[in-house]
């Protein structure tokens, strides 16, 4: 099953308050292999084989194309981190429904069974990055990696190879 990147996602997302994300990204090819002067910003210069670097992403603007009822609901940041693959995001989300973790991991896992089958991955192994390396799935939720304050406040994690996942 493939999904046009430029179709919306049929996915009940009506609970979400609102969500802040942050990736962790592998290094990229514009990142500096030592520190030297960056066009973009100060931080982007910093040697990337071994610095954690604080940078932005357009993730979460692509995130309300693909997903419409999160738009303006979702904002982001991101770290580029000494990697040499596969990325991960973390998730904040308040939600305006109650929802225990254990319905959270289901109402994912029945997705990704379904009709997202092939596109969205779910796991309970203890995962660390290169496990998805040359994975194709666009997002892979870690079902142990996540935690709840409360039944409006979740913490969802999920990753991805920047390389294979373009679905």
């Amino acid at each position: 099953m493939s999904q046009n990147s430029s179709t919306p996602l049929d996915v009940d997302t009506t609970s979400v308050a609102c969500v802040l994300s942050c990736c962790y990204f592998y290094n990229s090819a514009t990142q500096k292999t030592v520190d030297g002067p960056s066009a973009k910003d100060w931080r982007g210069g910093r040697a990337a084989s071994f610095n954690i670097i604080p940078s932005s992403t357009g993730a979460a603007k692509a995130v309300g194309k693909v997903l419409p009822s999160l738009n303006g609901k979702l904002t982001g940041m991101s770290f580029r981190v000494p990697t040499v693959d596969v990325s991960v995001v973390d998730l904040t989300v308040r939600l305006e429904k109650e929802a225990t973790y254990d319905e959270i991991k289901a109402a994912i896992k029945e997705e990704s069974e379904g009709k997202l089958k092939g596109i969205l991955g779910y796991t309970e192994d203890d995962v660390v990055s290169t496990d998805f390396v040359g994975d194709n799935r666009s997002s892979i939720f870690d079902a142990k990696a996540g935690i709840a304050l409360s039944k409006n406040f979740v913490k969802l994690v999920s990753w991805y190879d920047n390389e294979m996942g373009y679905r």
